[in-house]
């Protein structure tokens, strides 16, 4: 059990010492489609049916896309208007700082496809010195009341990990969420929810979080669904609480995955959320490439192949999944490590998939999402 601890707390440092700089983030109904309105005053995107089974099939990871992650957010815009996703998971970041919907609303106005989903990652990284106005309050929000009891500075200088049991940090997730779907996200996934969460057992405050979303979506007639990471959790009953689950593949250098529960480069359980001691527990599972700034993880290891075998690699895991009825988001902007060597985006430690930047990957993206119902 020590030696467990130890390797988990050396992990979080690794995380941490590899995480990119703060402008890039590490780990129906029937109603209309969505449409650009310009006859208000203030341009509103109006979100049309939201469709699982299109977020599976057709969903690609642009992390930060709409916090102007990778520093080329034109070229990333111009990416996925020429892409064949209908939903962008992670679009909108809070990784150690509030959300800036002025921003998004910018760049969503750019983004040229009326049916696309937008994705927001409720982090669990806060910044206790951010800066954010809480409208019901009349005052800022103040983060340090945020934190978990001994989580000070886990992911670098004034960080913590924010947990459901403080209610100021209830009120931001009030606050950042509907103020999220007014602007028309649709998808919303909490980071390792077990830091979020400490008492799973009596989960109240993850309850009333919940309830408050869906019954704000609700007043707005539109549809959303809440996923989380949920790492090694086999509680159905908590599971179930969410829409999806979502976590990664762990793929080696051959692009496999393995065929056990858990990743096998770590001691700790990093969970396999696609085998079945997770997965027939949940609503739904969304798989990805994960990240977490370190050399081993998958989005670095698919960096460093060669074209030709990051092809194969994304053909195969699309199909394998899907034909389980699970989602495959295909890599469009994600982070990598910072000395990983292969191909990257804007930066050496981000990937891109544009075909402006060394890896070129989205024609091949492009065709496999194609196939989709074919």
């Amino acid at each position: 059990m020590a030696f467990l601890i130890v390797a988990s707390v050396f992990l979080l440092f690794l995380i941490w010492k590899n995480y990119p700089d703060d402008d890039i983030a590490p780990v129906s109904l029937n109603i209309p489609s969505g449409e650009h309105n310009e006859s208000v005053a203030e341009w509103v995107f109006v979100p049309g049916p939201l469709s699982v089974e299109k977020m599976k099939t057709k969903g690609c990871v642009a992390d930060g896309i709409l916090s102007e992650y990778g520093e080329d957010t034109e070229n990333a815009v111009a990416m996925v208007n020429r892409s064949s996703c209908v939903y962008l998971h992670r679009a909108l970041e809070t990784w150690k700082s509030p959300p800036d919907f002025g921003k998004a609303r910018e760049i969503m106005r750019k983004i040229e496809k009326p049916e696309i989903m937008y994705g927001m990652f409720i982090a669990e990284a806060i910044d206790k010195k951010a800066e954010f106005r809480y409208e019901e309050g009349e005052r800022d929000f103040e983060f340090a009341r945020m934190c978990r009891s001994g989580s000070d500075n886990v992911w670098g200088e004034h960080t913590c990990k924010p947990t459901f049991a403080k209610k100021e940090y209830r009120r931001y997730l009030k606050q950042i969420t509907r103020q999220a779907m007014d602007l028309g996200i649709q998808s919303f996934l909490f980071g390792q929810i077990y830091y979020q969460d400490e008492s799973r057992k009596d989960n109240e405050d993850l309850a009333e979080i919940l309830d408050d979303m869906r019954g704000y979506a609700r007043e707005k007639n539109m549809q959303i669904a809440i996923g989380a990471q949920t790492g090694d959790i086999i509680d159905e009953k908590y599971l179930r609480q969410f829409d999806y689950i979502e976590g990664g593949v762990g793929i080696g250098d051959d692009g496999k995955i393995e065929d056990g529960p858990c990743w096998s480069h770590l001691e700790s359980c990093w969970a396999l959320l696609w085998h079945e001691k997770y997965s027939q527990k949940a609503n739904d599972v969304f798989l990805h490439l994960d990240w977490s700034g370190l050399k081993f993880d998958d989005m670095s290891v698919f960096a460093r192949m060669e074209k030709k075998k990051r092809v194969e690699t994304i053909k195969n895991l699309y199909g394998y999944f899907t034909s389980r009825d699970m989602g495959f988001l295909m890599p469009l902007m994600a982070t990598i490590n910072k000395e990983n060597g292969g191909c990257y985006g804007p930066k050496k430690r981000f990937y891109s998939a544009s075909e402006e930047y060394r890896c070129q990957d989205e024609h091949e993206i492009n065709a496999i999402l194609e196939t989709a119902g074919k």
